[in-house]
């Protein structure tokens, strides 16, 4: 990555990420770049805010939580590992550490704090520079596995994104503002309009407020827009199963012909309306379903203690001699095909001659 990139490039909200209450509640970091407002608490795994960065609620932390100089926050503080606070940082509620606490200067805690670890009054060192003296460290003391092994902890893909909030952001209830492109992941829940450069909506997300962007917005399948969807200049991409309770605007309009738009669509441009091939289905559906093709073990897996489909039947069927000593108490006479014949012919005969003579007769 090139020194001068920006990782906060952009608004990033990851999957299953919802606002509940007044809090913003997340599985993975929450990283705010400088300058920005949030109207709300936030909890998640580490809180890393940048300066003159103000919360309008608790942050809550199970691990790490960075709070740069001029920040300002209107609660609590709950940190589960260490708490590094730069200078004139100021918290209106009380502060509670389950380790360390680095306090900078004029840090200003109107209901106190407390830490099970270790409490040192200075400036924090950055990161970076913090990062840059251990390994040097390590490295002069002949610690070369040790050094190994934070590359490696450094380099380890998370499990779960994090929350991105670029610089000079606002985030409320009412409205998330931001001057860069805008990313919520799928299965997400948000209260507020949604105002970007350029949005992307995952799937299954339900948003309780309107989308505005200056180029394209694209919406993934299933996900609920409470709300307007208006562009300037771009395309607006509707995917199969989406539900806009509201007027779309844009230049150029995809619409999938299984989405539903409650109000009317205005386009400059063109409107395509697409047919979507892959069937709809929830994820909860997805996880019933049994896979169609059975495994068929091979023959050297195969149990050769196992019994055969075909068994042998013996005969059943028994013959019995009778004896030669054997008597009989009576026989009955059974006539002959021939003599039954015979009988049959001849009955069938006189009743012929006889209707003959009594037609000759009258």
């Amino acid at each position: 990555m090139s020194l001068r990139s920006d990782p906060l490039d952009r608004l990033a909200i990851p999957d299953d990420t919802h606002v509940k209450e007044h809090d913003l509640v997340t599985d993975g970091d929450i990283i705010v770049g400088g300058q920005s407002t949030v109207e709300f608490g936030v909890r998640g795994q580490n809180v890393i805010a940048g300066e003159r960065v103000t919360f309008g609620g608790d942050i809550e932390a199970d691990g790490d939580c960075r709070l740069d100089m001029w920040c300002d926050v209107d609660g609590n503080v709950l940190v589960g590992e260490d708490a590094y606070l730069g200078e004139r940082v100021h918290i209106t509620g009380q502060l509670m550490v389950s380790g360390d606490i680095d306090i900078g200067d004029d840090v200003d805690i109107e209901e106190g704090f407390e830490a099970n670890g270790w409490i040192v009054i200075r400036n924090p060192v950055p990161t970076v520079v913090f990062l840059f003296i251990y390994l040097a460290q390590l490295l002069r003391l002949g610690e070369e596995e040790a050094a190994e092994e934070v590359f490696e902890t450094l380099d380890t893909e998370r499990e779960t994104d994090p929350v991105l909030v670029p610089r000079s952001s606002h985030v409320s209830d009412d409205a998330w503002r931001v001057s860069t492109p805008a990313r919520i992941g799928a299965n997400c829940r948000l209260h507020g309009n949604v105002r970007a450069t350029r949005l992307d909506i995952g799937a299954d997300t339900e948003l309780f407020g309107s989308l505005r962007a200056k180029s394209d917005i694209a919406i993934d399948a299933n996900t609920v827009v409470h709300g307007d969807v208006t562009t300037r200049g771009g395309t607006v991409t509707i995917g199969p199963g989406v539900h806009i309770r509201g007027d779309v605007a844009c230049e150029h309009l995809e619409l999938d012909d299984r989405a539903t738009i409650d109000g009317t669509l205005r386009a400059r441009g063109e409107i395509e309306v697409v047919s979507s091939d892959r069937a709809i289905a929830s994820p909860e559906e997805e996880t019933q379903l049994e896979p169609a093709i059975v495994p068929i073990a091979d023959e050297d897996d195969a149990d050769t203690s196992a019994e055969p489909a075909v068994v042998h039947v013996e005969q059943a069927i028994r013959r019995v001699e009778t004896d030669d000593e054997t008597e009989t108490t009576g026989s009955v006479a059974i006539p002959d095909a021939e003599e039954t014949a015979d009988s049959e012919e001849g009955h069938s005969d006189g009743g012929l001659a006889g209707a003959l003579a009594e037609a000759e007769k009258r």
